[in-house]
């Protein structure tokens, strides 16, 4: 775990690969656990990374911060940015927009055509960063922050992610290829724009 920015409101750090971004109900090692461990006070989730996906996060340090910044995410004004290592060639630039239904007993998440209960609808933009036609380096921003949204979304274009085997890859890398990039958000007491990125350092690394 590095620790990119901190102050009295909020804690910036780069969570690793295999590790859980909140604690779960078998408890255990958690970035959670282990900001506590470095600030010697209570940390609060605001936003998750999936446990096999690394990058930037940033957690709350106090319950004012929390809440302000729980109310942006929720507001959409909060930034998540990723890159992504999928199969296949997309075009330069696109949007996708999709109605997602979890299933919570799967741990899974299905693109569906109409809207029903449990339905939510999932957007993001993309660019293409490079490519070699057999794998594809996208960056992504998301507008809505559903559960295993992008990895769905592009599985269901027939181009997953590598190593994403609960969405279709059948290939031999070890790593899935998805990184959280940058974030950016209104700091919660400056009120000052901010911006935190972090390069890749799984597999991605090795095709920008």
């Amino acid at each position: 775990m590095k620790i990119i920015f901190e102050d009295e409101s909020i804690i910036v750090c780069i969570k690793p690969m295999g590790i859980l971004s909140q604690a779960d109900s078998k408890g255990g090692e958690s970035m959670i656990t282990l900001l506590e461990e470095h600030t010697k006070g209570v940390i609060y989730p605001l936003h998750r990374l999936d446990k096999e996906v690394g990058g930037v996060m940033v957690y709350a340090k106090t319950k004012s911060a929390a809440a302000i910044l729980s109310k942006d995410i929720g507001e959409q004004k909060f930034k998540k940015e990723y890159l992504a290592l999928i199969h296949g060639k997309p075009d330069e630039k696109g949007e996708m927009v999709d109605l997602l239904f979890k299933d919570s007993k799967k741990n899974k998440s299905f693109v569906v055509k109409k809207e029903r209960r449990g339905v939510k609808k999932a957007s993001l933009e993309y660019e293409l960063i490079n490519s070699n036609d057999e794998l594809s380096v996208v960056k992504i921003l998301l507008h809505t922050g559903r559960t295993h949204q992008i990895r769905v979304q592009f599985a269901s274009c027939k181009m997953p992610l590598v190593a994403d085997r609960k969405y279709g890859a059948k290939d031999e890398f070890n790593e899935i290829g998805l990184w959280s990039y940058r974030i950016s958000f209104v700091h919660p007491k400056s009120k000052e724009a901010v911006s935190f990125c972090a390069e890749p350092q799984n597999i991605i690394k090795e095709y920008i």
